[in-house]
């Protein structure tokens, strides 16, 4: 059974479209990057996958629960960090936790056992007793975490989980979170590149509420890439289609035209220099050519063409939900992102 199933979800606030047509699906034992820049959609999906929205159009299962039909149900499944962690800063940081465990409705006997793990867990031990409002952003997002996990979520998700923390607070709860993702699955969304490259296996990028890709960190890096610069006078789709012909070749995108050249990325999904088999294709041709270079791939190449390029056009980088986590033991395999529900769809 997946952990997560989106079917074609899509959500708008008035004549704004936040969510447009998304779909994926994740596995048991995961850890996923929504990766997309402020205002993407992010938020909203989060909010529609934890039950706080209700989608206008699509289904959304959370292990294999309709959230639309039974969001109450599936609550019991997700522990949530939103951006900004409702935290009753007013309390002690063991009263907080306790309340949390009593609104979840955990029985009496397991209340304390669960404190003493969730306590371990986050390395919150020596600020039980310490008023929540007196902890840094560090140890708040600890709480919140803390309260996300204390009633044992097959699925956790964390609304820009790092936002606004030092360098060691971020690697601190980068840690946390792989640790997490040894007992449920993790989403976590963000607009740094760096947090998903760090912490997540696989990204879901969102661009202007629309899924623009869905692949494995190491899939991306496994890819080679090249770079040709090519008279702009010769049409396009001529180009395209003759430089697809070039074995190994599996995705050919123009990305800039300049001094009256197009310049156009090719790419592999093997680890192999494509410029020798480029070469000996365009010495066929009569194209003029004012470059052609080698380009390594990256999560950040990835996110500047899909950004750049016209949002008909496919992700060149796209993963089969049905492939998802085979290979994984164990599995079948609060600065910010935004937002209010109204900020993120004005953007």
């Amino acid at each position: 059974m997946k952990a997560l199933d989106v079917r074609s979800v899509s959500k708008s606030y008035g004549p704004v479209v936040a969510l447009h047509g998304v779909s994926f699906s994740v596995e048991p034992g995961e850890i996923i990057g929504l990766l997309g820049p402020n205002g993407a959609g992010k938020t909203t999906l989060m909010k529609v996958l934890t039950g706080y929205l209700q989608a206008d159009e699509g289904q959304a299962l959370v292990g294999g629960i309709d959230v639309g039909k039974s969001p109450l149900e599936v609550q019991t499944e997700i522990g949530y960090l939103p951006e900004n962690a409702p935290l009753y800063r007013d309390m002690t940081v063991g009263d907080y936790l306790m309340l949390m465990a009593e609104l979840r409705s955990l029985p009496q006997a397991e209340r304390r056992p669960m404190l003493s793990r969730v306590v371990e867990a986050t390395g919150l031990g020596d600020y039980l007793d310490r008023r929540i409002d007196k902890l840094s952003k560090g140890y708040r997002q600890r709480v919140g975490i803390a309260q996300a996990i204390i009633h044992r979520p097959r699925i956790l998700v964390l609304d820009e989980p790092t936002s606004g923390l030092d360098p060691t607070q971020i690697a601190e709860i980068r840690q946390l979170i792989r640790q997490l993702a040894t007992e449920a699955t993790v989403m976590l969304s963000t607009h740094i590149l760096s947090e998903v490259e760090m912490t997540c296996e696989r990204v879901i990028m969102i661009m202007n509420g629309q899924l623009r890709a869905d692949a494995r960190l190491e899939d991306i890096r496994a890819a080679s890439a090249a770079i040709v610069a090519i008279e702009s006078k010769v049409e396009p789709k001529e180009v395209e289609e003759k430089l697809r012909a070039i074995e190994g070749v599996t995705e050919v995108r123009p990305f800039e035209e300049r001094a009256g050249f197009r310049h156009y990325r090719l790419t592999s999904a093997q680890d192999e220099d494509l410029c020798p088999l480029i070469f000996e294709h365009l010495r066929k041709e009569s194209w003029k050519v004012a470059e052609l270079r080698s380009d390594s791939r990256s999560l950040e190449t990835v996110f500047r063409e899909l950004a750049q390029a016209p949002e008909s056009e496919s992700p060149p980088f796209a993963l089969d939900p049905t492939a998802a986590g085979k290979d994984k033991k164990g599995a079948g395999e609060p600065v910010s992102d935004g937002h209010s529900e109204s900020k993120e769809a004005s953007a």
